[in-house]
Parts: structure tokens; sequence; C-alpha cells
């Protein structure tokens, strides 16, 4: 069995090594065709500031219809697929209690609703919402506090996971905190719950971790009609026969040994570390046919194992997936190195059949990305198919077959710290198709592990060689590194990571946000300060480097100009002209003290005299927050530029290439009473249907701009290190501009 588990890991493995065999799948691919805020749903006279949810979501029978979760709204809500391209707002229905999961029968749907005091004292019912007329029907009491709930197949019962879950803050969260948790399930007639026929399996005595205190999760049921129950915390797997209500096995979910992971909090992503014997703690759990059913390991309390596994219902382990998960996470930009103690932290899956191919989905929390499996049978690995960008902490996620169709429902609305809301993704699978995401990706580096990368903030051409890019990530690691980008494909590739260092060693306190080729060889970058922090303040740097990342200069601000800084510094950097006419440009994001509102500076050094000089740049009016510069790109007899707001989603009004000629302009020399000349712009590109046309949210950081050897042109976004972002980063080729 070793030897079964370890090829089908290295299987996946290899498949993860080699993107581009994404594209060469015989399989169709899915792509994401549109996404709904769920702020959009809002019933009259709701607190639009206050947070929603889309946390675990179904479908009414004719597949039209998407019922989603809202426990902080203590509603669910009705979004209108039957154009699945463009989803509208269908209602929602208000209960008394806050909404886990739905079920539709007919045209009834079944909600678990909790509605517990405290978690000492849990209760909650089922409640019934006829769909026409968006009302309450009924409610059945649970007697606890209701979590999965799920139909079987030939429509006979409908069971929910009671999971009188633990108080994470008494004792750390140790169990057992009574009351136990238990299996609650029904039998359904005419389309109809029959409220009379509620059986209680009780779960007790069952596992070996505290089995006084089970705390059921998520279930599954087969055509059988036995469902599969995971206890989470207990780390346990129980089947129960619905026809007699008899437990029929019941098995330790196990541990997993894991290598080559990064589980330190140093800001770097180091793939060096390892776990011993973690337990699995299973989420979501999902039959792949009578006798196979494959778990999510969330990993959420003492676990941390970071992917998916499969079993029989005797309990055997038929595979599971390693590291393979982590690694591509890793690969995508999208590991989360803020919150990786437990990794990318799968809690999603789904299991459905597309065109006679069974498809496995598999969703991580922690890095907001969706895997698509294809399931071999019996005991082969499944085969890696793709990955899809999920929203921020895809935690529902259904299929629909029959309209060839897949949705996610993502829980965490980050509006308060003017991010993106929950939505609802919807994707659709398209024969014949190319995966269009991701975009950009990273191979493998010397020590045959995943380059990682993140937070791209500044990109520049080489000078001779076409599709040949490098970029800077910014303040979100602890090391600043120069990437070398393939762009003659798509997905772009990273090749290479070089590492910025000083005496040898990696260079510290450093924020780059812009990066450009010297004429010399080398490069300049910028280096962005935050003068107002309390603690450690630093000052904007424009750093030399040498091919090797050996930092040669870093210059700092004359002191008066430094001392007008803001905390919004260095974004973009350009060079004009060699040797002793040689200029390097650097980009100011937002107004400083000493500038008039609405223009910022575009400051002038040259190395030869070590002058400074400055002209300005007029922003446009923000219809929402600021205005901004991200990017400074020379190009002809000026610059290219990128202003943007810093709006995500449907409040994103600007992102756009300007252009600012130079001819005839003589920059002030700092200091002197001489007014700085203002640049006239011209609005090049406007970037917002570039970045509408992934079909997801209109992403806030537009930061980097290349033009390459060639003359084409490239644009891509940050994802701030996957910190309060989805960490979706789009890379666009945009060809030749007019």
């Amino acid at each position: 069995m070793r030897s079964l588990l370890l090829a089908g890991v290295s299987a996946l493995v290899l498949g993860l090594a080699v993107p581009s065999a994404q594209a060469q799948s015989p399989a169709p691919v899915f792509n994401r065709i549109a996404t709904f805020n769920v702020i959009d749903n809002l019933p009259a006279g709701a607190d639009a500031a206050k947070p929603t949810s889309a946390e675990i979501i179904t479908f009414t029978e004719d597949g039209n219809t998407l019922i989603y979760s809202d426990s902080p709204g203590q509603r669910i809500g009705f979004v209108d697929i039957t154009d699945p391209a463009a989803p509208k707002p269908a209602g929602v229905v208000a209960l008394e209690g806050e909404p886990t999961t739905t079920v539709v029968i007919g045209g009834k749907a079944y909600v678990g609703v909790n509605t517990s005091e405290s978690k000492s004292k849990p209760s909650g019912h089922l409640a019934v919402v006829d769909i026409a007329s968006r009302k309450v029907e009924d409610k059945v009491d649970l007697g606890g506090q209701p979590d999965a709930v799920t139909k079987s197949p030939d429509g006979r019962f409908l069971a929910i996971a009671i999971e009188n879950e633990r108080d994470e803050d008494i004792n750390e969260g140790a169990l057992p905190q009574l009351p136990a948790g238990n299996l609650t399930y029904f039998e359904v007639k005419d389309g109809r719950v029959v409220d009379a026929s509620k059986k209680v399996v009780e779960l007790t005595g069952l596992a070996s971790v505290a089995p006084e205190d089970p705390e059921p999760e998520y279930l599954d049921i087969n055509s059988k009609n036995e469902v599969v129950v995971t206890l989470q915390e207990n780390n346990h797997i129980v089947v129960v026969d619905l026809n007699t209500g008899k437990v029929t096995s019941s098995f330790s979910a196990g541990t997993v040994s894991l290598d080559k992971i990064d589980t330190k909090k140093d800001g770097v992503i180091d793939l060096t570390s390892a776990m011993k014997d973690t337990p699995r703690e299973p989420d979501t759990v999902q039959w792949l046919d009578d006798d196979r059913f494959v778990i999510a390991n969330e990993g959420d309390w003492k676990g941390g194992t970071r992917g998916f596994s499969i079993f029989d219902k005797t309990g055997k382990l038929l595979f599971d997936s390693g590291v393979a998960p982590e690694h591509m996470a890793v690969r995508v930009g999208h590991y989360p190195d803020k919150r990786n103690k437990k990794g990318i932290e799968m809690e999603g899956a789904e299991v459905a059949t597309f065109d006679g191919q069974k498809l496995i989905f598999v969703a991580s929390e922690r890095g907001s990305l969706v895997y698509v499996y294809r399931d071999k049978g019996g005991t082969e690995a499944p085969e890696f198919l793709q990955v899809l960008p999920g929203g921020v902490g895809p935690e529902g996620l259904m299929a629909i077959p029959k309209r060839d169709l897949f949705v996610t429902a993502a829980e965490t609305d980050l509006r308060e710290d003017g991010g993106i809301g929950s939505v609802v993704t919807v994707y659709q699978r398209q024969p014949g198709a190319k995966p269009a995401y991701p975009t950009i990706l990273s191979e493998n580096g010397p020590d045959g592990l995943p380059i990682w990368w993140s937070a791209l903030s500044g990109f520049a051409a080489d000078p001779k060689e076409p599709g040949k890019l490098y970029a800077v990530t910014d303040s979100a690691y602890a090391q600043a590194r120069i990437l070398t980008v393939d762009a003659t494909s798509l997905p772009a590739k990273i090749t290479k990571a070089t590492v910025l260092t000083v005496d040898g060693k990696p260079a510290k306190g450093l924020d780059l946000e812009g990066i450009a080729v010297r004429p010399e060889g080398g490069f300049w970058v910028a280096s962005e300060g935050n003068p107002e922090k309390k603690e450690n303040p630093t000052q904007n740097l424009l750093v030399r480097v040498d091919a090797d990342g050996t930092v040669a200069e870093q210059i700092a601000l004359p002191e008066a100009l430094a001392a007008q800084a803001t905390r919004f510094g260095f974004e973009g950097v350009a060079v004009t002209g060699s040797g002793a006419d040689e200029t390097v440009w650097l980009a100011v994001q937002r107004e400083w003290k000493d500038d008039p509102k609405g223009f910022v500076k575009i400051l002038a050094y040259k190395p030869a005299d070590k002058s400074w000089t400055y002209v300005r740049y007029p922003l446009d009016k923000p219809a929402k927050g600021w205005m901004g510069l991200s990017e400074l790109t020379a190009y002809k007899d000026g610059f290219l530029v990128i202003e943007r707001d810093n709006q995500v989603g449907p409040n994103a009004k600007t992102k756009k290439l300007t252009f600012v000629s130079l001819k005839g302009v003589t920059p002030a020399a700092l200091g002197s009473e001489a007014q700085p000349p203002v640049l006239t712009k011209t609005e090049v590109k406007d970037l917002l249907p570039l970045l509408a046309a992934p079909h997801g949210y209109v992403l806030d950081k537009v930061e980097s701009f290349a033009i390459d050897a060639a003359g084409n042109a490239f644009i891509v976004t940050d994802n701030d290190g996957v910190d309060g972002s989805s960490g979706e980063t789009e890379f666009f080729a945009i060809g030749k501009l007019n």
C-alpha cells in the first residue's frame, strides 16, 4: 500500500511540475465566466456597511437559481443564473438565526439554522422555505447546532451533522466540551421532510480523540443510503446505514507526514521544513462511488495537513495528495505566507460527473484556490487538471453538470479594510478551451522546488531579448528579490529569483516598488519608505543593484525633501539617457506635504553629479478613496504612467495608462524658488476593461508595466502577498501600443 500511495503522490507532483500540460489535457477545462457580489443582493433597509457572507451554496432543481447562506446577515440569498454569465440578485429570506447549509427538495429549501445562545447551550432548527414565495413555512427543532445538511441521491433521506462546536476561547479549544454532537436524519415522502420521522444516531464512544465529545463537521450520502460523517476535531470518520440507523464502520482519519513545506514565520517561503504524524482533521467529505470517498484535510485545530485524501468505507487509505497542492499554491503565487502555520488549509470539496468524467474539486480556504482533478477509479491516483481562482476564502463548492457549470461561494468580506466583499463565482466547462488561469507561474529552482513568488510590484524589460522581463516583490516578504520572467508563452513563467544582498546577506528593510535596467548593466530599483511608522520608520531609497543582486549603492533623498514625504512614496522607476546624461526618474505615489492637492512629484536623479530635480504630474480626482501613480516606463520622448484609484470591484473607477512627454520640459531643482513644470498627460489605455475581462472582480493594484525589446507591452497586478486578498495575480500581454 505504501508504494501505491507514494506512486500516486509522485504522479500528482509530476503533473504539477509541468504546468503547460494543463493546456494539453483532453479533458474540457473550466473557466470563470462571472462573479456576483453578495452586497448587490441586500434587502431593502439593510445596512450595507455590515459584513456579508456566501459560505455554503446550492441550487434549485432546474439549475437556474443559486442559494447561498449568509450567516452574518441571518438570511439565505438567491441568485438568478438563467444566464450564468450575468448573475442577477433574486432576493433573500430572513431567518431566526445563522444559516449553515441548505438543500433543495422539489420546491422547498431546507436550511440548517443555528440559534445557539452560547457554545455550551447549542440549539437550532431546520427551516423549511418555500422557494416560490420566499417564505419560511415551518421550523423543525433539531435539539442542537446544525452544520452540514445533505439529501440522499434517491430522495428518501435528509441528514444533518449536529456539530455542537467547541468554544475555542476555553482551554485553547481543547476537547471535550459537552454537549456532544450527533447525526440527525429524517425520512422524505412526497418531496417533503417528515418531521415525526426524526432519528438521532449518537456518535460517542467511537473516536480515540475525545470519544465522549464528537463534533460532526460534514456528511454525504451514497446511492446505498450510507452516510459518511467527518468528526473534524476528533480526527475520525464514521459510516452509518440510514436504512437501519446503525454505524457500519468507524475509523481514524490518521496522520500524514509532510516534507518540503514552509512552517516558519520569517517572511520567506522556505520549503525546507517538515511536519511528522500530523492529524488530517477532515472537513468536507464527498462520496466518489458507493465504496470510496474524498476528504478535504483542513487541519484547522492541531493539524496543518494541507491536502486531501481518498479512503474506502472500511478505512483503507487509497491516496493522499501530500505536498503537491501546497507546491502548486507556491507556483501560482497563492501561498499564504503570513498565515502559513497551517498552510493552504483545504476545506471544501465536491464530486460530480461531467460527460462521463468524474471530477474532484477541492478548495484551499487560505490560498483561495480550487484544484480540479479527474478521478481514475479504484486505487489509481487522481489526475490533476487545473487550478481556478476562487474568490477570498472559498468554502462552498457546487457542481451543476446538466448546465456544465461549477460554482464557488467565498465567505470572506474584506470591505471594512478596503477590500472586496463576499462573492459567488460561476465557472463554465468549455470543451476545446485552454485554462484562463493562472496567467503567470513559476518553474522549479536549482533545488528542484517551485520558485516562490507573490506581490509583484514593478516590471522592467530586458533591452535586448524580446519577452524577457524583470519583476520585483515588495515588503510582503522579508527578502527583496528580482524575478526573471519569460513572457513568450501564456502562462508567463518565472524562471529565476535573485535575492538582493548586502555583504553577502539578504538586504533588510527594502520595499521594492519599481525596477529599471541600467544602461551599463544591473538595475535601478525603487524602495518605498514609510517615515510615518511609529517603530522603525523607513526612508525612500533609490538602490543601484549589480546583475547578481549585490546592492552597490543606496541613495537617500536630500534631507529637506525627505522631511516632506508621507507613507505613500516611491513607486515606479525609469531610466533615460546613458553615461553622463543618464537620468533616473522616480514616480511618487501620492501628494507629499509640499505638493498642491491633486499633483504628485516625478523626481529626477543624475548619477553623474548626484543632482535632484523634479516635475509634477496632475492626478484625476478620485470618485472614491485616493488616486496615485503605480508605474513609470520610459517611452519615446517621455513616460508611460499607470494612474489608478485604490478601489476594488464595483468601486474601481480609474485604472489607466497615460503618456506624458518630456519634450521641452526643464525640471526644477530641489530647493529652488522656481515652480516645477506640470506635465501634460494623454490617456493611452483604459485598463478597467482589461481588469474586468477575466470575469472576477476588478483588482485594486494594477502596479506594473513594461515594453519589451520587440515593442510588446505587458501589465501585471499585485496581490499583496495573499494578505487580505484572494491571491489572484493577472498578467496581461497586450501587444504593441498604437
